[in-house]
């Protein structure tokens, strides 16, 4: 690779770089600050939820790596043409792919790591995050709750303990159970304890108080009960694996028996082609950037920025690949369209370049702009210049 080459491929590199940082953590910070009850609410170590946070970064990554590439590659080459370095480029003689050279191994290698980091990295990352999110809810009662405190375990459900005992031994319990509109339960037990499956919280020597909706109130003592925990305590224990959790085997050849995939095989057929389709963004985002800001201009002519084109191409290929994506789910015919999306993209961007051309949407949108804003403008300043005199 000559100098020249090398030159742009830093400048480019370092540029997606700034774009994609700041972006990733303001998208990983919003996403973990989501998260901060983990800790709050459900005791759970600062490992764990360090270990939580974590698992964000590569579940955003391919979303943003493409946007990044944009940005980096038409912020780099507006940048060289307003310092005429692509002037001086082509004066000196050197072919359009001094330029292009560089940027295209760019786009390649970042392809390929959106490629890795969502068929490889992010099925395993989103199925050790789901664990990490039902084990902090596993076990609620009897590691979880703090004494004298009401929590909410579930939807109209909430618990008060007095205090802990050695083993899984709990005193002086209070449940309010207003989850059927029809009554309301209240129990008052001296003790209890939740057995080793933690799907039942055993009572004894209490009371359970049953309101209906009339009013009429009903007292029963009871020597022992048991309150059935398995609506809750054990779904919550347990990862639900979704679509986008699975690895691309899985999605290639899905498990008939899957709970998920006979409720919605739509859903894992969208997200197979989205895994083959997506990848290709930052390789077709930077050859856009590299048709519309490419080649050596005069500052002189009136354009909107280079930038700002590209990514107004940028998103609505996005666009179109997730309407396409979610007509999938219910329609398998349009599964060639989503794979249109980035070829037709390639090929157009491919055809400009290789004969040279560019594209003159922004030029003529702005010149026909500042050609009806004219008159107003002369208006304008004719009506102060008469208000003077």
């Amino acid at each position: 690779m000559k100098i020249i080459e090398k030159y742009i491929l830093q400048r480019s590199a370092k540029m997606v770089l700034v774009a994609l940082l700041p972006v990733l953590a303001i998208i990983w910070t919003t996403q973990v600050l989501g998260r901060v009850n983990l800790v709050t609410d459900n005791g759970q170590s600062i490992g764990s939820f360090m270990l939580l946070a974590s698992c964000i970064v590569p579940m955003v990554l391919p979303l943003v790596l493409p946007f990044a590439t944009v940005i980096g590659v038409s912020q780099t080459l507006t940048t060289m043409n307003t310092d005429s370095e692509l002037t001086v480029i082509e004066a000196s003689g050197a072919g359009r792919s001094v330029i292009f050279k560089p940027v295209l191994v760019l786009a390649a290698a970042l392809s390929l790591l959106s490629f890795v980091v969502d068929n490889g990295v992010e099925p395993k990352v989103r199925v050790t995050f789901r664990e990490l999110i039902a084990s902090a809810y596993a076990d609620l009662l009897s590691s979880v709750i703090e004494e004298k405190s009401f929590r909410q375990l579930d939807t109209d459900l909430y618990i008060q303990i007095s205090r802990r005992l050695a083993g899984r031994t709990l005193e002086g319990l209070f449940i309010s159970d207003t989850r059927n509109p029809a009554f309301q339960l209240i129990y008052y037990a001296r003790e209890g304890a939740v057995d080793e499956a933690g799907t039942a919280l055993i009572m004894r020597d209490g009371e359970v108080h049953r309101k209906t909706t009339t009013g009429d109130v009903s007292v029963v003592r009871f020597d022992s009960y048991t309150f059935d925990l398995s609506n809750f305590s054990q779904t919550r224990g347990q990862a639900t694996l979704q679509s986008t959790d699975r690895d691309l085997p899985f999605l290639w050849n899905p498990d008939p028996n899957d709970e998920k995939f006979q409720k919605n095989p739509g859903e894992f057929r969208a997200e197979l082609h989205r895994r083959l389709t997506e990848w290709s963004f930052p390789l077709v985002y930077a050859l856009i950037a590299l048709v519309i800001a490419g080649d050596a201009r005069s500052q002189r002519e009136a354009r909107v920025h280079p930038m700002v084109t590209a990514l107004g191409f940028a998103f609505l290929l996005r666009w179109a690949s997730f309407y396409f994506s979610n007509q999938v789910e219910t329609d398998a015919a349009y599964i060639p369209a989503m794979y249109a999306v980035p070829i037709v993209a390639v090929a157009v961007t491919s055809w400009l370049l290789f004969r040279g051309r560019r594209l003159q949407v922004a030029d003529r949108l702005t010149a026909s702009a500042r050609d009806r804003l004219q008159p107003l403008v002369t208006r304008l300043t004719d009506g102060q210049k008469n208000g003077r005199t």
